[in-house]
């Protein structure tokens, strides 16, 4: 699978958001890098965000994770405080049009948030 960073200046976006590669919607991995630390790994199909993703501080600690499918977050998808400790928790339906749930908690790992989608799904 072909790899690209993010700043190559071959990279661009179009009027839908999607990502061009040399003028072409890109399938592929895309990295960005900040201060030469790694902070995202995405892949993408036909331009869109699309399967698994992950992120990190610069300071290379682990981010964020999560599951894309044709642009819209699917499944589980969860972010860390720097400290390590669960910053928020969200669960979509599989095809990404429906919020489950959504939960939230400070850097102490008290609960900030919470909601439940408890409406028919389908």
């Amino acid at each position: 699978m072909q790899c690209i960073d993010l700043d190559d200046p071959d990279v661009d976006l179009d009027y839908s958001q999607r990502l061009l590669y040399r003028g072409e919607l890109f399938t592929g991995e895309v990295e960005e890098y900040l201060a030469e630390h790694r902070v995202s790994l995405v892949a993408y199909t036909d331009g869109y965000r699309d399967r698994p993703f992950r992120e990190w501080f610069k300071s290379g600690v682990f981010r964020a994770e999560g599951t894309m499918r044709m642009g819209s977050l699917s499944g589980e998808y969860k972010s860390w405080h720097e400290n390590g400790v669960l910053a928020m928790k969200k669960l979509h339906s599989a095809d990404g049009g429906t919020p489950l749930s959504h939960y939230e908690w400070d850097e102490e790992g008290n609960p900030t948030q919470a909601w439940e989608n408890t409406g028919p799904q389908g």
